[in-house]
């Protein structure tokens, strides 16, 4: 029983493991914290902005019709009028008259008297309360303005511009990965829902009257996942449904342009690991946003229960029409293939950010009981530092070799060298870092210019020459190839 208690996770133990390791600090902690905001500390700003990264790679660079734009956390303030945020952008806060705890729950569950809080008690309903953090611009005559709850607008916003300063014609999208506010009622469950976060968000432009998706191939339609769709929730029920991209088009559930986009998000999921925790849900019709026709949420298994981590959702005309009418602009573009200006159709895939980071650490998260110890089994290419140089001992000449390959590998990648204390205790730190390669100058190395390699996950160890060091690296990590094809295992060179 208590090596099953070690091997299940927590969200309090996960936060905890963050805090000692330097993912992760509650933010403004010597003043007590403040509720909501956190800070990503060494190790976790690494993860961080390798996640970003190759969500950009994956999303941006790797796409012929995608470009990316950074825009403004502050805008004119009739964005949020145009967008409809300062109308419906609210929660109703709710407190259980059993354990006072306080929480939200949707407009439509108002009604609702059998919505109850985990403990079985009924909700005091507190009331309806705006999620957009209001600030202010200028200092003589303020006037007011507020931090964005999404990071949609802007793309909206600049979607002119860009069409005006790159050569993209329909169909094509613009990416944007960054910071949004939302003041929660009831922020919880660590990272997951916070009220200074990240999205990473695409918004991919269509002809309205022309669904055609030469993009959309086999490995797209063939893609399995398990689906709750609206009619099983509008029965009441909750049970999946193993399906695949063709079936859902086949049964009108999307667009194709809406599949493809549904599809590559998935697609991304499965190169992270994450994609067989994840389960797709078919948003209600009576849930549906005011600006969308169908959404899908892509939830994560979290130890706190599944979750959305990720949405896809077809925003039509709205978002381009509404600031057309508020801001007088024609937002309409000149189609090649037609001859007429037209005003594109959205599809928007959304991801939070800070909820893929979650769901990796959480996906990785193990203890081992063979090595008694942490291990976290993070995707090689995500992790905060690929590689850790040892010199098995504090030798002048174990020293320099390991040294001379520690300067060698920082030219590509984030390296870390490390002498102190025994191998196996430096082993059992970047274990729990999630390095995957920890490469130690042995007694041999200085006599036959080889060195061991152990892989993290296993803990096996391979012999390579010192000279191949940074080529087998970069294929490793980057290419995603087995390590153990480029020597021969060992497992007497150094022991943990």
């Amino acid at each position: 029983m208590e090596n099953e208690n070690k091997n299940k996770l927590t969200i309090e133990d996960l936060t905890t493991f963050c805090k000692r390791k330097g993912f992760v600090f509650r933010s403004s902690e010597i003043y007590g914290g403040v509720s909501g905001f956190w800070d990503f500390g060494p190790l976790g700003v690494e993860l961080y902005n390798n996640i970003k990264a190759d969500f950009w790679k994956f999303f941006v660079h790797d796409k012929e019709n995608m470009t990316g734009i950074d825009a403004s956390i502050i805008s004119h303030p009739k964005t949020w009028e145009a967008s409809g945020h300062l109308d419906v952008f609210s929660d109703v806060a709710v407190v259980c008259k059993k354990c006072k705890k306080a929480t939200k729950i949707d407009k439509s569950e108002l009604e609702d008297k059998s919505i109850r809080c985990e403990c079985g008690g009924e909700y005091d309903v507190q009331g309806e309360f705006k999620l957009m953090f209001k600030t202010s611009i200028g200092a003589l005559k303020p006037e007011d303005a507020y931090m964005r709850p999404e990071t949609a607008q802007g793309m909206f916003l600049d979607f002119l511009s860009v069409c005006d300063t790159t050569r993209l014609k329909l169909p094509f999208g613009i990416a944007q990965v960054g910071k949004c506010f939302r003041n929660e009622i009831a922020p919880r469950d660590f990272l997951f829902r916070s009220r200074e976060f990240t999205i990473g968000e695409l918004e991919f432009f269509t002809h309205p009257e022309n669904d055609d998706c030469p993009l959309l191939d086999e490995s797209h339609l063939d893609l399995k996942l398990r689906l709750l769709d609206a009619k099983t929730q509008d029965e009441g029920k909750d049970n999946l449904v193993e399906t695949t991209i063709r079936k859902m088009l086949e049964e009108k559930k999307m667009s194709n342009w809406h599949a493809y986009w549904l599809a590559e998000q998935l697609l991304w999921f499965r190169s992270l690991g994450l994609l067989g925790k994840i389960k797709v849900r078919e948003h209600m019709k009576k849930e549906l946003s005011h600006y969308s026709s169908a959404t899908f949420d892509m939830d994560y298994e979290y130890p706190f229960g599944s979750n959305e981590i990720a949405g896809n959702a077809n925003r039509g005309q709205y978002d381009l029409t509404q600031h057309a009418k508020f801001s007088n602009e024609k937002m309409s573009i000149f189609d090649e293939v037609t001859k007429k200006r037209v005003v594109p159709s959205v599809i928007e895939p959304t991801f939070g950010i800070d909820r893929v980071f979650l769901a990796l650490l959480c996906q990785g998260y193990c203890f081992d009981e063979k090595r008694n110890n942490i291990v976290l089994k993070l995707p090689p290419r995500l992790a905060p530092v690929k590689v850790a140089v040892f010199p098995i001992i504090k030798k002048e000449a174990y020293q320099k070799m390991a040294r001379d390959i520690f300067n060698e590998l920082r030219k590509d990648f984030n390296v870390t060298y490390d002498a102190s204390g025994s191998v196996g205790r430096r082993y059992a730190r970047n274990d729990e870092n999630g390095t995957p390669m920890c490469i130690t100058v042995d007694a041999d190395s200085t006599e036959d210019n080889a060195v061991t390699i152990r892989w993290r996950d296993n803990a096996e160890q391979v012999r390579v020459s010192k000279e191949n060091i940074r080529e087998i690296v970069r294929k490793v990590i980057v290419d995603g190839e087995d390590l153990f094809k480029f020597g021969s295992k060992v497992n007497t060179r150094v022991k943990d």
